[in-house]
């Protein structure tokens, strides 16, 4: 039976986040509410589910704005600190429910995840701090396969994020791709027919960047995937709303914090 997943763009800011701190806007209008970006995140929800990827520093903030009051799992794109940040606000959660709470990822994300966050896995003080948190690393023939993640159905797949590796998902005919330059032909089929992809063109008009997308690699990579609308995330104080809203082609618009979308899943 067919049912509803609900996307929320918990955050759509770079590493930074905008305004930067000391109040730094820089070339984005602060008059505009949809340029307050905190750091890339996005919720997943059914009835029954809520899937977090990734949890940034704004994770605390943006959970209260979005009224998410439980969490039943963690999906991390990779390890770097803006994605990773606010995992100790997991703690609550899973006092609440006297559960662990699952994180899925690669296995080079898990591991530093758990080297960096140790205290999280294991139980301190004779269980004064018990552990938070349980660990499950995708192996390689799981990418590109329909994984479920509590009630929603989900697909993980590889990208290339420059110096890293980094995972994207897809749920139903909508994808999300933060902190990527390239994707390689596996994710391309996976994202082939999706009708809305969030991509990280953190890039933007840039010549070449390492480690993210320009604008220009977006529209390139689309030909290939097709999606009828993209929204532009992981962006900067650079990046304002409205210039971008005027620039971009007819199919493609920047992202904010609390936009929310919806697909079908069986």
């Amino acid at each position: 039976m067919s049912r509803k997943v609900k996307l929320t763009i918990l955050g759509c800011g770079n590493s930074a986040g905008v305004p930067e701190i000391g109040n730094y806007w820089g070339a984005c209008d602060p008059n505009e509410p949809r340029n307050r970006r905190t750091r890339a995140s996005i919720a997943l929800q059914d009835e029954k589910t809520t899937f977090i990827v990734d949890t940034g520093p704004d994770f605390r903030d943006q959970l209260n704005r979005e009224n998410i009051t439980h969490v039943d799992g963690i999906f991390y794109t990779h390890a770097h600190s803006d994605h990773i940040g606010g995992i100790d606000e997991l703690r609550v959660f899973s006092k609440r429910t006297k559960s662990m709470i699952p994180l899925y990822g690669d296995q080079k994300t898990i591991d530093e995840i758990r080297y960096r966050f140790e205290y999280m896995f294991n139980d301190i003080d004779d269980g004064l701090y018990p552990a938070v948190c349980s660990t499950h690393a995708f192996h390689d023939h799981e990418y590109g396969q329909i994984k479920h993640f509590g009630t929603i159905p989900a697909i993980p797949f590889v990208q290339d994020h420059g110096y890293r590796e980094s995972l994207g998902i897809r749920v139903g005919d909508l994808a999300y791709s933060t902190d990527m330059v390239n994707l390689n032909d596996a994710a391309l089929e996976t994202l082939k027919g999706v009708r809305v992809w969030i991509a990280d063109a953190a890039g933007y008009k840039m010549p070449k960047n390492y480690v993210h997308a320009t604008l220009e690699q977006i529209f390139k990579l689309n030909e290939t995937i097709r999606a009828e609308q993209v929204y532009i995330t992981h962006m900067a104080a650079f990046m304002d709303y409205k210039t971008l809203c005027d620039e971009l082609p007819s199919g493609y618009a920047p992202a904010y914090d609390g936009l929310t979308l919806e697909t079908t899943v069986d």
